[in-house]
This record gives C-alpha cells, sequence and structure tokens, in this order.
C-alpha cells in the first residue's frame, strides 16, 4: 500500500491523504481491493472520509472482480465538484423553508436539521464548507445572540407512566416479558445487531471469498429465500442450563424478530457420552422457553455427506491420515506431524483402513492442513471410537469432530447465521477455510459472550460430581441452575426469557448476580402466581368468642390487585394456625404483630382478634393462644395483618438458599480446597409439617402459588394423593422477618 501511494504522490504525503490511506487500511482486510482504493486515494479522486466510506461500501458489496470503475466512480462521487455557489444556493433554499421556525425560535432551532437537509441534497459537499455557510447565513438573518438566545433551553418533562403501568408484566407469545428493558425481539429485530442480510455474507469482514462464492450464494437464496436460518446446536451429553438459555433465546429469538427460521440441531458425534434422556430432556427445555424448532435434526444425518467430503478434502491435498498421539498434538506448539506430506493416495487408503476398523483407538487420526486463529495447528478431523452410535450403530468406527462438523452441517442445512458464544471465535477461521476449501456453501460464524452466575458451577464434570457425593440429588435439584432445576423450583419460563433480555446480545461475558435472575421470577410470578395462605412454623390460636356456631366461608381473592381474576374460599373456624413468629409475649419498639394488649387483624375475615391467654408446654414454650375476635370496623384500625390457616392440608415444604458459600467456588483463590469444600450447610432446610389452606389442594406439579407473607411457591414432582410437596421459587420483595 505505501509503495502504491509513494509512487502517485512522490515524498510528499499530505495529513488529510495521510488519514485517508491509513482509514482505508484500518477498514478494509481484503488486499486484492485495497491498492485498487489506493489509486483512487493517491491520484486525490477520493477526498473525503464521506467518498471513502462510500468506497468501502462498494467494494465490500461487490466482491467479485473485475469492479466496474464507472459505477464505482459514480457511487462514491470521484469527480463530482461541489463549488462555493452550489453550497450557498443549497442553503439559502433550506433556510426561507424553515424561516418561520428560525424567527421563532432563533438560536434555539436544531441548527443539524438545517445541514442534514444541504447534505441531502449536496451529497457530496464538504460538511465544514456546509456548516459555515449555514452559520453565516443564519447570522445574516437573525443577528448576534442576545442574553435570552444564550439561555438553555428548558427541557421537556418527561411523561412519567403510572405505577401501575411501571409495574405491569406483558407477556406475549414467545415467552418474552416486555419490563423497563427492550423485549429480546427488539433488540434482535432488523438492522439492530448490524448482522448482514441472507445472501450478503461476503460483507461481513474477515469472510473470506472465493471465485465460487458468489455462485454458491445464488444457490443458497434460490433454497431459502432469503429467510433467516440459525441453529441451536447442543451436544446431547448433559442438561441445558441457564447460559444455554442466552443461546436459545438468541438463535431461536434472532430467527423469529426477523420472520426466519431456526432448527433444534444435536452435535451427536460423541457416541460415548450421549444418552435418550438427553436429547429429550434439551428439547423440552427449548419448548418448555416457548420456542418450536423449524425442525429437529442431528449431526449424524449427514455422516456419509461427511464422509464423502472427508475423501474429497484428501484429495484435494487439504487433509492427511496422522499417527502422532493425542499427548503429543496436545496444546498449542505441538511438534508438527511428520505425516503431513504423506502421499494423497496413501491417505485414501489409511483412512478407508480407519473406517474398516484396521486402527486400535489413537493410532491414527484425519486432520485438516491449516493454522486456527490462537495457532493450534492442523486440527483433527476424524477419530476412531468402537463405540456404538445411538442412531448409527455399529456402522461406523470413525466418528467427526466439532471442529470438521459444525460449519459442514450449518452449510448442509443453509444456516445464514451461526451464532455462537465468544470461545469459538478462534474457531472462526477454520470454519471458512473447511467450507472453501471443499467448495460448498460458507455460512457466517457471529460470536457473542457467554452467560454466566454466580455463586454456582454449570459445568457437567462438577455437577456429576456434585450429584455422586449427594450434596444434590440430582440435575433438577433446585438449588442448582441448570433450567430442569430451575422449573422444578418453580421459575416461569418467561422470567428466564426476561433474564436474558436484559443480559442483553452483548459481544463480553456477562456474570450475573442470582438476585437478577430472582427479580425477574419475582416480577412475572406476581402477575401469574395465585394467592393462598400457609403457615411453615404453626402456633394453635382458639377463638374463645367466635361469632358463629358454624365454620364461616370467607372469600379470599386469587390477585388482590385485581379482584376481576376471581376468588376461592376458606375455611373460617374457632381454631386456626397462625406463624409462631407472628406473636411475641413482649413487645420490642416496632413490633407492629401480636401481642398481650396489642390486637392483630386475621386476613381477608373482617375481624381483629387479641389475646386472652397464653399456653404453654412444661418447659415454657407458648403451644397455644386463646384469643377473643370482634368486627374489624367496630375497633381501631390494627397495626398489622397476618395470615392464618384453618383446616389446612399438612404440606412438605422445602426451603432454599445458595448451594455455595462463596461467588466464585471454582477459582482457586477464592475456594483453595475446591467447590466441593465451599458447600452452603443450609443450602436446604425442609419443613415436613407445613400448614397450606386447601384451596391449593387439586394443584398440579409445577403450578405456583405466592403465600402470602412468605413468598412464591411451586407444587413439586414429588406430591402424592394426601402427601403435597412445595419449593420456594424465591422470597417476596420484602424481608419476611421484618416487623
Amino acid at each position: 500500500m505505501a509503495a502504491a501511494a509513494r509512487s502517485a504522490l512522490g515524498p510528499a504525503l499530505d495529513k488529510t491523504t495521510g488519514t485517508l490511506l491509513y482509514n482505508a487500511a484500518a477498514r478494509l482486510r481484503d488486499p486484492k481491493h485495497l491498492g485498487f482504493l489506493v489509486g483512487y486515494i493517491a491520484r486525490r479522486e477520493i477526498l473525503t472520509d464521506l467518498q471513502l466510506s462510500a468506497a468501502l461500501d462498494y467494494v465490500k458489496s461487490h466482491p467479485t472482480e473485475p469492479l466496474d470503475t464507472a459505477d464505482f466512480e459514480r457511487a462514491c462521487g470521484v469527480g463530482v465538484c461541489v463549488t462555493p455557489e452550489q453550497i450557498e444556493e443549497a442553503v439559502e433554499a433550506v433556510i426561507s423553508k424553515h424561516r418561520a421556525e428560525l424567527l421563532a425560535e432563533r438560536y434555539h432551532f436544531n441548527m443539524g436539521l438545517l445541514m442534514g437537509e444541504v447534505r441531502s441534497r449536496l451529497q457530496w459537499a464538504d460538511g465544514k464548507t456546509i456548516k459555515n455557510e449555514v452559520d453565516l447565513q443564519v447570522l445574516h438573518l437573525l443577528g448576534p445572540k442576545t442574553e435570552a438566545d444564550l439561555e438553555k433551553k428548558p427541557k421537556a418533562a418527561k411523561a412519567r407512566p403510572a405505577p401501575a403501568e411501571k409495574q405491569k408484566v406483558a407477556v406475549v407469545e414467545t415467552g418474552e416479558v416486555g419490563m423497563e428493558t427492550r423485549s429480546l425481539l427488539e433488540q434482535l429485530r432488523g438492522e439492530a445487531l448490524k448482522f448482514h442480510k441472507p445472501g450478503e455474507n461476503y460483507k461481513t469482514e474477515g469472510y473470506v471469498v472465493t471465485p465460487n462464492t458468489m455462485d454458491l450464494l445464488k444457490q443458497h437464496l434460490a433454497i431459502t429465500g432469503g429467510q433467516v436460518r440459525t441453529r441451536f446446536p447442543p451436544e446431547p451429553n448433559g442438561i441445558l442450563h441457564i447460559g444455554h438459555a442466552k443461546a436459545i433465546n438468541f438463535n431461536f429469538g434472532y430467527a423469529k424478530a426477523n420472520g426466519g427460521v431456526c432448527f433444534l440441531r444435536y452435535d451427536d458425534t460423541n457416541p460415548e457420552k450421549e444418552e435418550e434422556k438427553y436429547f429429550t430432556a434439551i428439547r423440552e427445555m427449548v419448548e418448555w422457553l416457548g420456542y418450536q424448532p423449524y425442525a429437529v435434526t442431528h449431526a449424524s444425518d449427514y455422516f456419509d455427506q461427511l464422509y464423502t467430503w472427508a475423501l474429497e478434502l484428501i484429495r484435494r491435498g487439504q487433509a492427511y491420515v496422522c499417527h502422532q498421539k493425542v499427548e503429543e498434538i496436545k496444546g498449542h506448539n505441538p511438534p508438527p506431524s511428520p505425516w503431513r506430506d504423506r502421499p494423497v493416495e496413501e491417505s485414501l487408503l489409511l483412512f478407508e483402513d480407519m473406517r474398516k476398523g484396521k486402527f486400535g483407538e489413537g493410532e491414527a487420526t484425519l486432520r485438516m492442513k491449516l493454522v486456527m486463529e490462537d495457532g493450534k495447528m492442523d486440527p483433527v478431523a476424524y477419530r476412531v471410537k468402537f463405540v456404538p452410535h445411538h442412531r448409527t450403530g455399529d456402522k461406523w468406527c470413525i466418528y467427526p469432530t466439532y471442529d470438521y462438523t459444525h460449519c459442514l452441517c450449518d452449510s448442509i442445512e443453509h444456516i445464514t447465521h451461526s451464532l455462537c458464544t465468544k470461545e469459538f471465535q478462534s474457531r472462526r477461521s477454520s470454519y471458512f477455510w473447511l467450507c472453501n476449501a471443499l467448495d460448498v456453501y460458507c455460512p457466517v460464524q457471529w460470536e457473542y459472550g457467554r452467560l454466566n452466575l454466580l455463586y454456582t458451577v454449570v459445568s457437567k464434570r462438577k455437577i456429576i460430581r456434585l450429584v455422586e457425593t449427594g450434596a444434590v440429588r440430582d440435575w433438577d435439584d433446585p438449588r442448582l441452575f441448570t433450567l430442569t432445576a430451575l422449573r422444578r423450583r418453580g421459575f416461569p419460563p418467561e422470567a428466564i426469557n426476561n433474564f436474558c433480555a436484559r443480559v442483553g446480545v452483548t459481544v463480553a461475558q456477562a456474570t450475573m448476580e442470582p438476585h437478577l435472575l430472582e427479580a425477574c421470577a419475582r416480577e412475572v410470578l406476581n402477575e401469574q402466581a395465585p394467592r393462598a395462605m400457609a403457615v411453615l412454623e404453626p402456633l394453635k390460636v382458639t377463638i374463645t368468642n367466635f361469632p358463629a356456631l358454624k365454620a364461616l366461608e370467607v372469600l379470599v381473592p386469587n390477585f388482590p390487585a385485581d379482584e376481576s381474576r376471581g376468588f376461592h374460599k376458606v375455611l373460617f373456624q374457632p381454631t386456626v394456625y397462625i406463624e409462631e413468629t407472628d406473636f411475641r409475649e413482649e413487645v420490642d419498639k416496632g413490633y407492629k404483630r401480636l401481642a398481650p394488649g396489642q390486637p392483630v387483624g386475621l386476613r381477608h375475615t373482617g375481624y381483629i382478634i387479641a389475646v386472652q391467654n397464653v399456653i404453654k408446654d412444661a418447659s415454657g414454650h407458648v403451644i397455644e393462644l386463646e384469643v377473643t375476635c370482634t368486627k374489624s370496623d367496630m375497633l381501631e384500625k390494627p397495626k398489622a395483618f397476618i395470615h392464618w390457616v384453618s383446616e389446612p392440608l399438612v404440606c412438605e415444604v422445602r426451603l432454599y438458599e445458595q448451594l455455595f458459600l462463596h461467588k466464585n467456588p471454582e477459582d482457586p483463590s477464592e475456594v483453595p480446597g475446591g467447590f466441593l469444600s465451599d458447600l452452603n450447610p443450609d443450602s436446604l432446610r425442609v419443613v415436613r409439617n407445613a400448614l397450606v389452606d386447601s384451596s391449593v389442594l387439586s394443584a398440579r406439579p409445577f403450578d405456583k402459588f405466592q403465600f402470602e407473607r412468605l413468598g412464591y411457591f411451586s407444587v413439586d414432582p414429588d406430591s402424592k394423593e394426601g402427601e403435597m410437596v412445595f419449593n420456594r421459587t424465591v422470597t417476596l420483595k420484602e424481608d419476611p422477618g421484618k416487623a
């Protein structure tokens, strides 16, 4: 580039030209076209950054040779001369158009509007010249600025939404929850992410254009009709976790937001670790989050085609059979393979021997001839594994690797946007290289930041260790952050989707506090979970002057803020149960609940109770209260209203806290003894004799309730007839122990 510029300019290089040359080199990675642009800059036919931007856009949009020079020059204003007289006339016309507003608002008028309109009339005019002319003509019209002109224009007051509107959660068809942040669909729609349009893969920085690229893209568009296509490609060897929720939302969400489709493709290339239960659980979780795959596919669907392409890769001299051991080729600086340059025919015969099972595991691999972005040389494409596959049985004893399989499966399915997490960035070069080496359609890989949570582990190996040691029951233990565990604990899918929307689609890795996910759950459950009353630590209360001969029916609203959503009936009898913590014999300052001489209201009954007698056992522990009740409209309003139950169901309630004590249990600097030494001994407390009002009797597993003043709870699948089990999802926003 420097040589081309010097030959045209000689030793002299002015600052403007130098800046244009630097920007051209920085913004265009294609060496074929860089020299072409340098020539125009050096000959001073491209004079402004505006022209350079137009030139770069043109070059990226026309990747094939040769470029149409006349069309290029028209597109970036080469040879167009805008005279001062033209600028003066254009400014005069625009000011005349806005004359009335200018005279009314004077210097508070938005002058950028004037300059924008002039620029739209004279595309290639110099911006500074336009600004100077606008300033001059405005001064001529309005005269010098006065003191009033120098005062800051008062800001228009923003309309604040009503409190109810601010809290309202709108659940839409796909499971996204609209809250204060933009929904995920809004973040992913159209130009929001600056992704390429289908068929315009070549406009992506770093995309490699070959002589066949444009024909392959035409064929691709003929097959897809210009439709956006994404895929979610999990390995079926474990359960999905909260990080996968972001991937699911991103892949399915981007397709949906742009009128496209998303494949669910199982990356089943490692038969040793794959189990049917994982396939089922993965699809179940995708659908639970509110998404339907366009098609469910498997990498193994394409094993025959992948093998055929491996043979072709060898024939083209781009792959070879290698006998280095796994230990020898690990790391980033392994010794080069002594078999790299073996004859093509020899590699073809040896690869066929691999397929026929003539080599033991680890004795031979097929490797591709390339250097990856992270410096790794010649990644493995195939390895020997004498393990039957769950779908293909004993047909194969060689299996393709991720580096070989992933991009080719994307190509077969005509994926337009291959979205993956940042750690796969180092494989982008091999992704493009392999598709181009085989002359097949090449999608575009885009990377985004992973989503991690503090106070947890999500790796399959570590979760298996937790299960094996008995620290958790299984992959769906509600203390974990797998998606099955979150569902079992009672997190609504809308809350998880909204959490992903709040995190946003970022390139940087996001590590979040669990309480942010819990806040999303509260906002959704507040709208979805009907109210019920439950008592975790019961204290018997006998009403000595009960106002009726038999039980009274009390109507309790399912959603107190919106009684149009219905009521349920609760029996109110002479014997009720309250929380033990809602009574004290001695009153502290600020304590507002039940005590001798301090009555409280019983929620929803319309009655206030006052203590008459405190009954204790032999150890002095309070076991019963005798109280009187009075209609609430006959007394002064009490300081507090408490919940209660009468003729309740006896249930088991499981109360969960964080599984680990430290934010980063896998970090040796925080937890030198390893993550298993960091377990929270109080992560689970089981209340075996909790009392819940009988309105929940017909509830089914995963049904959700707000137990008034306690938190949000979900029915656990362990529940049986007559033995209901509830998991606490999250506490209420308020501290449940506050006075």
